[in-house]
């Protein structure tokens, strides 16, 4: 058997957490859910816009906190607005 080694144990820094983390971190929660909404409009522009970049890339889930359903619902619904032109692919290009 080999001996334990004498140096000391590693512990956790106290205060660790979100209670001793420098910034709040608000907890993720799925809008759709909470307002009870069951299918998402391609034709709520207003909506579809607070899911995309500025680049016009749709912001995953991991950092809006929607639920899988409902984030393959508004990729359906952003592709079919880009089709049918009522949001663009991509930023407007101003030089």
């Amino acid at each position: 058997m080999k001996p334990k080694s004498k140096g000391k144990a590693k512990t956790k820094p106290a205060g660790g957490g979100a209670a001793g983390s420098k910034f709040f971190r608000r907890r993720k929660f799925c809008k759709f859910t909470a307002e009870g909404i069951t299918e998402i409009d391609y034709k709520d522009l207003g909506t579809l816009r607070q899911y995309l970049t500025e680049t016009g890339k749709i912001v995953p889930s991991r950092i809006t906190g929607t639920k899988a359903r409902y984030q393959r619902q508004l990729q359906a619904a952003v592709k079919r607005a880009r089709f049918l032109a009522l949001i663009p692919y991509c930023d407007s290009h101003s030089s």
